[in-house]
C-alpha cells in the first residue's frame, strides 16, 4: 500500500485519535447493523424451535441437526468467499451476502419436512459465508492491531445486541401473529426477520467503501496517516501464499481455540430459549424477554474487557479469564435449572464469559497474518472454528434426546470452553500481545 505525505499534525496524537474517531464513527455502527440482522438471521431457529417442532413433529435431534447443518454450507465456502472479497471489494461483496441470506432466511417460513429444513439451513450457510471473515479482513485495511481490540468487540456486541433486540422482537412476532392469514408464528418471524437483511444489504452498495483511498469523506492527510499506520504494521506480517496459510501450524491453533469458544457460544445462542423454558416460564414472550438480560449484561462485559486488553496489550489472559467464566456460568445453569431466577444468573455469566471471548479472539490471528494470506487464513480459522456449529447443537439435541435433560450437553459445552482457555495461554505473548 503506498503512502504520501503526511501533516505535520498527524504525528500528534489528538489528530491520530480525531481520525480513528472519524472513521469508527463512520464504519463501525453500519458494520453493527449489518451483523446484528446476520446474526439474528442465523439464530432465530432457536426461538422458532418453540413453536415449529410441535407443529411439524420434528425431534429435537432433527432440530440439532437442521440447526447445525448451516455451518457445513458454511464451511465449504468460507475460504472461497473471503478471497473473493479480497479481490472484488467488501462493498460488491458483502451486500450480495446479505441480499441472499435474507431471502434464504425469509423462505424458512415454507419449511414443512426435515429435508426442506435442511435443504434451507445448508443454503443460508452458503449465503452467510464470509461475511464474518469479511468484516474481520476488512477491519484489517482500516485500523492498526493496537486499536482493533475495541473497534472488533464494538462490532461483535452485536451478537449480544442481536439477542436483546431479537430475544424479545422474536417471542412477540411469535405470539401476536399466530394464526393470522393462517400461518404459525415461526413462519410470520422468519418473513419479518429476513427483510431487514435484504434492505441493509441494499444500502451497502451506496454506503461502504472498500479502502482508506476510496473513502471522500477523509481528508488527505487523514488518508495518509490511515495508510501510514496500516503499512507501518504490515511491514512486520507475513502475507504467505495462500498454500503456506493454510498448512500452518500457528492458523491450525487458532482454528483449536475459536472451535473451542465457538462450541460455547452456539449452545447458548440455540438452546438459550429452551433452557429458560424448561425451568418453567412458558410464554413466548416472556422466553423473549428473559433471554434479553444475559445478552445485555454482554455487551457491557465486552466492552470493559475490550478496553482493559487494548490498554495493557495484553491478550491472552483477557480471553483466557472470560472463558473459564462462561463454563462457571455454564455449569451453576445446571445446577440450579430449578429455579429460573438462578438459572438465569448462571447463564448470564455464561453469556458474558463466551461473548467477551470471541471479539478479543481476532486479535491473535490478525497479529501476524495480512494481504491474501490473511483473507485465506481468518477464512480458514473462521470456517472451521464454526464447524462447532454444526457440532454443539447437534451433539446437545442428541444428549437430550438420550437423557431428557440438557445438563450433559451444558457439561461438554463448559469443557469445550476450559480447553480453549488452556490453548489460549500457550499461545506465546511476543506474537500476539502488540
Amino acid at each position: 500500500m503506498t503512502t504520501t505525505a503526511v501533516h505535520s499534525g498527524a504525528a500528534d496524537p489528538a489528530f491520530e485519535d480525531a481520525t480513528y474517531r472519524k472513521v469508527t464513527l463512520r464504519l463501525v455502527p453500519f458494520l453493527l447493523l449489518c451483523y446484528v440482522v446476520a446474526y439474528l438471521d442465523r439464530v432465530n431457529v432457536g426461538f422458532a424451535k418453540l413453536q415449529m417442532l410441535g407443529d411439524l413433529k420434528f425431534s429435537e435431534t432433527i432440530y440439532g441437526l437442521g440447526a447445525g447443518i448451516f455451518f457445513i454450507g458454511y464451511f465449504l465456502f468460507e475460504v472461497p468467499s473471503n478471497v473473493i472479497l479480497h479481490k472484488v471489494g467488501a462493498r460488491i461483496w458483502i451486500a450480495r451476502i446479505m441480499i441472499t441470506w435474507g431471502v434464504i432466511s425469509a423462505a424458512m417460513m415454507f419449511v414443512t419436512t426435515p429435508t426442506m429444513f435442511y435443504v434451507l439451513r445448508f443454503l443460508l450457510g452458503i449465503a452467510e459465508a464470509g461475511f464474518f471473515p469479511g468484516i474481520i479482513l476488512y477491519l484489517t485495511y482500516w485500523y492498526p492491531s493496537h486499536r482493533r481490540g475495541r473497534t472488533t468487540t464494538f462490532f461483535m456486541t452485536a451478537i449480544a445486541l442481536s439477542g436483546v433486540i431479537g430475544g424479545p422482537l422474536s417471542g412477540w412476532m411469535m405470539q401476536s401473529f399466530d394464526g393470522r392469514n393462517g400461518w404459525s408464528g415461526w413462519q410470520w418471524m422468519f418473513l419479518l426477520e429476513g427483510i431487514p437483511s435484504v434492505l441493509v444489504g441494499l444500502v451497502v452498495l451506496a454506503y461502504l467503501d472498500d479502502r482508506i483511498v476510496h473513502a471522500k469523506w477523509l481528508s488527505n492527510e487523514e488518508k495518509a496517516l490511515l495508510q501510514r499506520n496500516i503499512a507501518a504494521e504490515d511491514m512486520h506480517k507475513e502475507d504467505a501464499p495462500i498454500g503456506k496459510v493454510l498448512s500452518s501450524p500457528r492458523v491450525w491453533l487458532m482454528s483449536a481455540i475459536y472451535f473451542s469458544f465457538v462450541m460455547g457460544l452456539y449452545g447458548v445462542s440455540f438452546w438459550l430459549p429452551t433452557i429458560i423454558k424448561q425451568t418453567g416460564v412458558k410464554s413466548p414472550l416472556d422466553i423473549g424477554l428473559l433471554t434479553a438480560i444475559p445478552y445485555g449484561c454482554a455487551v457491557a462485559g465486552m466492552v470493559l474487557v475490550a478496553y482493559s486488553a487494548d490498554r495493557t496489550r495484553e491478550r491472552r489472559w483477557h480471553i483466557a479469564i472470560p472463558a473459564l467464566l462462561g463454563a462457571v456460568g455454564l455449569v451453576l445453569s445446571v445446577q440450579w435449572h430449578n429455579n429460573t431466577v438462578l438459572a438465569l444468573l448462571g447463564l448470564t455469566l455464561a453469556t458474558i464469559g463466551i461473548l467477551t471471548t470471541l471479539p478479543l479472539f481476532w486479535s491473535l490471528p490478525t497479529a501476524f497474518l495480512a494481504g491474501t494470506g490473511a483473507a485465506a487464513g481468518i477464512a480458514l480459522i473462521n470456517s472451521l472454528g464454526n464447524l462447532a456449529g454444526f457440532i454443539s447443537p447437534y451433539a446437545v439435541g442428541w444428549l437430550k434426546d438420550m437423557t431428557q435433560s440438557t445438563d450433559s450437553g451444558m457439561y461438554l459445552l463448559a469443557a469445550c470452553l476450559v480447553a480453549g482457555a488452556a490453548l489460549t495461554v500457550s499461545v506465546p505473548a511476543r506474537m500476539v500481545n502488540k
